[in-house]
């Protein structure tokens, strides 16, 4: 028998109860959210509607950002450099962890991760 130690957590998206393992993942069913145990571990839960950046710092719609990264983008040769600056980004319950809403000089609109920028 298994005791009350062995409950995985609660799904980070939708703070289901009913989650699951499946490999190497937790799934939650209510909402198909995946995610590793690792990352629940590493990430505290925080109060619902609070982003934070790589640092940990709070974002806040309106806020400027840097990117601390380069990342690909599909149809450019050059992608987003590290050290480029955001302004103005609007935070989202995004797709796939993107919760950042934004628009990138000489690449348009776009989403982000906040696990790839810092707030300036």
């Amino acid at each position: 028998m298994s005791d009350a130690t062995d409950t995985p957590p609660h799904c980070p998206e939708c703070s289901g109860a009913h989650t699951y393992e499946m490999g190497a993942l937790l799934v939650c069913p209510e909402c198909g959210h995946e995610w590793s145990p690792a990352s629940a571990e590493a990430a505290p839960d925080a109060p619902d509607g609070v982003v934070r950046d790589a640092v940990g710092n709070t974002l806040a719609d309106g806020d400027t950002v840097t990117v601390i990264k380069t990342l690909k983008v599909k149809g450019s040769p050059s992608g987003i450099k590290a050290g480029t600056k955001v302004r103005n980004i609007r935070l989202t319950a995004g797709v796939d962890g993107h919760d950042i809403d934004c628009r990138i000089d000489g690449f348009g609109p776009m989403q982000l991760k906040s696990s790839v920028v810092k707030k300036a």
